[in-house]
C-alpha cells in the first residue's frame, strides 16, 4: 500500500474506485475459522465484551441500576461544555467544506455517479438517521419545553395559563417560539453535522483512496500505517461499542413507545416483559431484512418508512392547525436560528436541566450513532460531490425535522392552549409524565384517532427494524475489516445481541440504563471524531479538484 502515499497524503489507486482487497485490508489479524470472515481483534474483543456485558446485567440487576444511574449523570453533568464544544466544531466544518473549493470533490472520483436517486439515497439515509427519535420526541419535546425551556423551574406554570385560563397570548406566543427553537436545536444542523463528517470520511477514504470501508481507514493521514495495527483495531472497536448501545438506546425507546401505543389502542399491558417479546419480534423481522441485505431490504423498508410517515405527517398538517404549522415552520427556523448561539453556548449558563438533562445527552446519543448512521449514509453516496453531499446530509434533514416538529410539536401546543390543563397531551406529557404516550395523546384529540394511533405504532416498529437491520450491517463491516460482503452468520450474530444488549439494558435500568451506555459511549467517540475532523480536511486537500 506504501505507494499510494505520497508526502501530501494519499493518493487515489489506479483503476476502480471501489474498494480494494489487498494484504492491508486483510492482513494477518484476518481469521476465517468456522467459515467466517472476521478481523479477529475487532471482532473477538468487541464480541466477547458484548457478551460479558449482557450476561453481567442480567445477573446483577439489582446493582447495575443505581450504577447507570450515577454514571449518566456524571457524565452529563461534568462533560456537558465538552459536547457543545465538539458539536458546534462538527457543524462550522461541515458547512465551511460545503462551501469551500473542497465542495468540487467528487465521491468516488470525477467520473463517478450515483447508484441511487435522490428519492432512495434520502430515504435510507433519513430513516437510519432519526426515525425512531422523531417518534417519540416530535411531540413530548416541544410541549415540555413549553413551560420553562431555559430554566429548571416546574413545567405548566409561567406560560399564561391559570387555572384553565389563558392569560396573556403575547407570553404564549413567546413560550412557543423558545420551546419549537430549543427543540430544534437537538434535531438540527449539529446532530447531522456529526454524521456528515463521518459519512464523509469514510466515503472520501473508501472510493476515492481505495482503503477498506471502516472507521479506522479515515485517519490514515495522521497515524499512517498504524491504523492497520492496533491504533486502528481501538478506533474500530470503539466505533463498535458506540454503535452498538447508540442503537440498543434507539430500540429500547421504540419498545417502549410501541408497547405504549399497543396498550393505548388495543389494552396490552405496558411492562418490561410486553417490551422485551415487543424487541424479540422485531428482531426477527431486522433479520430477515438483514438476509435480503441492503437492496431487497434496507432500500425498500426505508422508502416504505418514508411514504408512511409522509402521509402521518401530511394528515397532522392537514386535520390540524393547518394554517398555524404552515405560518410556524417558517416563524420556527428563525426562532432557531435566532437562539442557535444562545443554545451552543457551553458557558455562563443556569439552565442545568436543559444543557445536561437534554443537549449533553443527545449530542452523546448522535455521536454514538454516527459511525452505523455515517457508515449507511457512506455505503449509499458514491457518485456526490462534497457540497451535494453535505447540503442534503446537513440542511434538507434539518428542514424535513423542523417541519415534523412544527406540525406534532405545534399541534401539541395548541391543544394545550386550547384545552388549558385539560387537555390530554398536556396531561401525558407534564402531569403524569408518560413520554411515550405523547404522540398517542395529540393523535387522540384529532380525527380518525384509532386509525392514526394504528399507523404510528406500524411507523415506529418499521423505524425500528430499519434501525437494526442497517446497523447490523454497519457492524458487520467494521469487525469485518472493511468488507461489505461478509458471511451471513455474522450478519446474524451482531442483530441478535443488539436487540439482546436492548433488552438486558431495559431489565436492568430501563430508560436511564439506554442513556447512560449512549452516553459512556459517546463521550471516547467525540474525541475520536473530533481527531476524523482534521483526517478529513488533509484527505481532501489530497484530492483533484
Amino acid at each position: 500500500m506504501s505507494e499510494d502515499v505520497t508526502a501530501e497524503g494519499l493518493r487515489p489507486p489506479e483503476g476502480p474506485a471501489d474498494i480494494i482487497e489487498t494484504d492491508y485490508e486483510i492482513g494477518q489479524d484476518n481469521v476465517r475459522p468456522f467459515g467466517l470472515d472476521i478481523h479477529n481483534p475487532v471482532f473477538l474483543i468487541s464480541g466477547l465484551t458484548v457478551v460479558a456485558f449482557v450476561i453481567l446485567t442480567l445477573a446483577f440487576q439489582t446493582q447495575v441500576g443505581p450504577a447507570f444511574t450515577a454514571l449518566r449523570n456524571f457524565l452529563t453533568s461534568n462533560l456537558d461544555w465538552f459536547f457543545l464544544i465538539a458539536g458546534n466544531i462538527f457543524v462550522i466544518v461541515s458547512l465551511g467544506l460545503m462551501i469551500s473549493p473542497l465542495g468540487k470533490v467528487r465521491i468516488g472520483g470525477a467520473d463517478a455517479t450515483p447508484d441511487y436517486s435522490y428519492v432512495g439515497w434520502f430515504a435510507m439515509l433519513f430513516a437510519a438517521g432519526m426515525g425512531i427519535g422523531l417518534m417519540f420526541f416530535g411531540v413530548l419535546e416541544p410541549v415540555y419545553y413549553f413551560g420553562t425551556p431555559w430554566g429548571d423551574q416546574p413545567l405548566g406554570r409561567d406560560i399564561g395559563i391559570v387555572d384553565g385560563v389563558v392569560a396573556d397570548p403575547a407570553t404564549l406566543e413567546a413560550a412557543t417560539r423558545t420551546a419549537m427553537a430549543a427543540t430544534i436545536y437537538h434535531w438540527g444542523l449539529h446532530p447531522w453535522a456529526m454524521y456528515a463528517i463521518v459519512a464523509l470520511s469514510l466515503a472520501i477514504f473508501a472510493y476515492n483512496k481505495g482503503l477498506p470501508l471502516t472507521v479506522r481507514s479515515m485517519f490514515y493521514p495522521i497515524f499512517g500505517e498504524r491504523v492497520w495495527g492496533w491504533t486502528g483495531h481501538v478506533i474500530d472497536i470503539l466505533a463498535v461499542f458506540a454503535t452498538l448501545f447508540g442503537l440498543a438506546t434507539s430500540l429500547g425507546i421504540g419498545a417502549q413507545q410501541a408497547n405504549a401505543g399497543l396498550s393505548y389502542v388495543a389494552g396490552i399491558e405496558v411492562s418490561v416483559t410486553a417490551q422485551v417479546i415487543l424487541i424479540i419480534g422485531i428482531t426477527a423481522l431486522a433479520l430477515i431484512s438483514v438476509l435480503r441485505g441492503l437492496d431487497g431490504g434496507v432500500k425498500r423498508l426505508s422508502e416504505f418508512n418514508m411514504v408512511l410517515a409522509a402521509i402521518l405527517l401530511l394528515f397532522v398538517i392537514l386535520v390540524g392547525p393547518t394554517l398555524s404549522i404552515l405560518t410556524g415552520f417558517f416563524g420556527n427556523i428563525g426562532a432557531y436560528f435566532s437562539e442557535i448561539l444562545a443554545l451552543s453556548n457551553p458557558v455562563g449558563r443556569e439552565d442545568d436541566g436543559y444543557r445536561q438533562g437534554w443537549t449533553a445527552f443527545y449530542w452523546a446519543w448522535w455521536i454514538s450513532w454516527s459511525p452505523f448512521v455515517g457508515m449507511f449514509i457512506a455505503r449509499v453516496s458514491r457518485g456526490r460531490t462534497v457540497r451535494e453531499f453535505i447540503f442534503c446530509v446537513l440542511v434538507i434533514p434539518t428542514l424535513v425535522s423542523v417541519l415534523w416538529m412544527t406540525s406534532f410539536g405545534g399541534t401539541a401546543i395548541q391543544q394545550v392552549i386550547e384545552r388549558a390543563t385539560e387537555s390530554a397531551v398536556y396531561g401525558y406529557v407534564i402531569d403524569a409524565y408518560t413520554p411515550e404516550l405523547s404522540l398517542f395523546g395529540m393523535l387522540s384529540e384529532l380525527p380518525l384517532a384509532a386509525l392514526t394511533s394504528w399507523v404510528a405504532i406500524i411507523l415506529v416498529i418499521a423505524f425500528f427494524v430499519t434501525s437494526s437491520d442497517s446497523g447490523s450491517l454497519v457492524i458487520d463491516t467494521i469487525t469485518a475489516g472493511g468488507k461489505i460482503d461478509a458471511p451471513v452468520s455474522q450478519r446474524i450474530f451482531w442483530v441478535t445481541f443488539e436487540g439482546l444488549v436492548a433488552a438486558t439494558l431495559l431489565i436492568g435500568g430501563g430508560l436511564v440504563a439506554l442513556q447512560a451506555m449512549a452516553v459512556s459511549t459517546g463521550f471516547p467517540f467525540a474525541i475520536v471524531l473530533l481527531l476524523g475532523c482534521w483526517a478529513l480536511i488533509k484527505g481532501l486537500l489530497s484530492e483533484p479538484r
